[in-house]
């Protein structure tokens, strides 16, 4: 695998037996065990993911707000210091660049970007950034990032905690603290729709940090497999699944995730116009009325005729059934509809449903 990137945790991958694979261009766990234990884990009790292949990007300076309000589709306005933000990047034409977080913190904001997506939105940061008063820099490289998610990961990081601080954080709120001696920035977010935390660190700190979350035998590592079918179960959408170049926030049903009443970003004009006359297609969560496991790429029919194309397929663990997301006819798209996944010639009944498709555990238990 030449010229593919490990992160600081690998020999720990290797020395629990995880078997690994390309993930845009790093060599990543996708799974210890098995997907399904690992995935219950989390829904649960605990599970820690190592995500330190996303890319992190800091942009300061005096116009950085007001800079933000155009790169980035979420009203900026709304955070203040200690939060964070899911938001969008999109290109002139409306289509998305990527999805992300972005914190604000004293003196910077942070930018956490999908792994594949770091060189674009960096390009497109320092293109929009020419001529203003702000600095972007990209850390990257310098940090590192594990996911700790389940109901119980409280009691995993209280006797870590340097102070209480992280206990006490709302969700999308981010403070600086230790966990286990290191020195991280802390946030309550996630990816599985359970509570839990993301910690950032120094590189060549992250093997301390997950020793001391491991020692105690209460958390299950976990691959990207599992972290697949968390996000599936609830409808959240994967950058070049259902999010990518060709599709905009109107067609992905993230609108919500855009200032439509400030409209100062980048793409406005077409995220309106198509607020207003309508897309072709627009995606859809759905689950299988009969025995059958979806997978991306595979065709959409409704009453015999192609309607649309899966984008993520999985056998949910929780509802032992399977399910996915599909962009379909806009008409279809609304929960309840009839559909057929087309399951390599084999037709399997679906039924289009509600994000998510399985209920999101309380955020702060």
């Amino acid at each position: 695998m030449a010229g593919t990137r490990t992160t600081s945790l690998h020999d720990r991958h290797l020395s629990l037996g995880a078997r690994m694979g390309d993930f845009a261009g790093w060599d990543m766990p996708l799974q210890y065990t098995s997907p399904r234990a690992e995935h219950m884990a989390v829904r649960t009790a605990c599970g820690v993911f190592d995500v330190s292949h996303m890319g992190q990007i800091e942009v300061s300076g005096p116009e950085a707000r007001e800079f933000l309000a155009w790169a980035l589709t979420n009203d900026i306005r709304e955070i203040g210091p200690g939060q964070g933000q899911y938001t969008l990047m999109l290109d002139d034409d409306g289509g998305v660049i990527d999805d992300l977080i972005v914190y604000a913190l004293l003196d910077r904001f942070l930018l956490v970007v999908n792994a594949g997506n770091v060189a674009a939105c960096r390009e497109r940061l320092l293109d929009g950034a020419a001529g203003r008063d702000l600095t972007v820099s990209d850390r990257s490289d310098e940090v590192a990032m594990l996911a700790l998610q389940g109901p119980a990961w409280a009691g995993v990081v209280a006797p870590l905690a340097g102070t209480p601080g992280p206990l006490n954080l709302e969700y999308f709120e981010v403070t600086e603290d230790q966990i286990a001696g290191v020195p991280a920035l802390i946030a309550r977010t996630g990816y599985t729709g359970e509570p839990g935390i993301e910690i950032m660190c120094p590189w060549d700190h992250a093997p301390r940090l997950w020793d001391a979350l491991m020692a105690g035998g209460a958390v299950t590592p976990c691959g990207l497999v599992s972290r697949d079918t968390l996000r599936t179960e609830m409808g959240y959408p994967l950058y070049g699944q259902e999010l990518a170049r060709d599709r905009t926030p109107v067609e992905a049903g993230v609108l919500w995730a855009c200032d439509t009443e400030g409209a100062r970003f980048a793409g406005a004009e077409t995220v309106l116009r198509q607020m207003r006359d309508g897309t072709e297609q627009k995606l859809c969560a759905f689950e299988l009325t009969e025995p059958g496991i979806p997978r991306p790429g595979l065709t959409v029919l409704h009453e015999g005729a192609p309607v649309g194309t899966v984008t993520s397929g999985t056998l949910s663990p929780v509802l032992e059934r399977g399910i996915g997301m599909a962009y379909v006819r806009a008409d279809l798209a609304r929960s309840g509809n009839d559909i057929v996944i087309d399951v390599r010639g084999r037709p399997r009944t679906a039924r289009t449903a509600k994000r998510p498709l399985v209920a999101r555990s309380p955020r702060n238990d």
